[in-house]
């Protein structure tokens, strides 16, 4: 039995080195630096020893979709994890992330002003340093998928900028079908310039294993500058 887990945890750690060595590939071709792109490994419904065969692998950066798997998890694996919190978060459940995740690095899926002041609050009353953040962004408009509007993010982008100094806003975070067009970038670029930040410190999080090629792809050809989330 315990040969088998390891196996099992071997393969983990292959498909890691694949995954990254694919993402250098065709980065290299679309003439941009691999360097600028971040792999997140989403962990949801992943075993603990899964997760650290990876984080023995050299992985640092972990992804996680449901807040009581990430508060289960992260106390049992080292400090020096880089949590981030992907997809819609309930207000109700923000106290218990902050609380329970120390090391959360960032929470993609801020898509409210609620929401945003409630993180902003709870970061205050915890006196943790400031927070990341992506607005996340439904890209696609399918009802089905979280996310505010394309049109609607750079006055939600604005309110975190401005209204939550205890927020970074580091970038969109975006949901849709997998045939992207230029929504990302076109709304990357308009928070940029009502904000006044710069490109290169804008970051996009869009691509998933089934598409995470496109998306480098995509985010190269219109987003040269900028560092990707995956």
């Amino acid at each position: 039995m315990a040969a088998s887990a390891t196996a099992v945890e071997s393969v983990a750690a292959a498909a890691l080195r694949t995954a990254l060595l694919r993402v250098r590939q065709v980065a290299e071709r679309a003439g941009g630096r691999p360097d600028k792109i971040r792999v997140v490994a989403v962990s949801k419904t992943k075993p603990v020893a899964l997760i650290r065969q990876v984080y023995d692998a050299g992985h640092r950066c972990f992804g996680e979709n449901y807040v009581q798997e990430i508060v289960d998890k992260a106390p049992q694996l080292p400090d020096d994890v880089a949590w981030h919190f992907l997809g819609h978060l309930q207000s109700n459940k923000v106290k218990t992330l902050l609380t329970g995740v120390p090391n959360l690095a960032m929470v993609e899926g801020v898509d409210n002003m609620k929401l945003a002041n409630i993180l902003d609050r709870v970061v205050s009353g915890l006196g943790r340093n400031t927070l990341k953040v992506l607005v996340q962004v439904n890209t696609s408009g399918e009802a089905s998928k979280s996310g505010i509007s394309p049109e609607g993010c750079v006055g939600l982008a604005e309110h975190v900028k401005l209204r939550c100094p205890n927020l970074e806003l580091s970038g969109l975070m975006t949901i849709g079908m997998p045939d992207y067009n230029s929504t990302p970038r076109t709304s990357g670029l308009e928070v940029c310039k009502a904000l006044g930040m710069a490109e290169d410190q804008f970051e996009l999080s869009m691509g998933m294993s089934g598409d995470f090629e496109q998306a480098v792809r995509v985010l190269y050809i219109y987003f040269r500058v900028n560092r990707w989330l995956y």
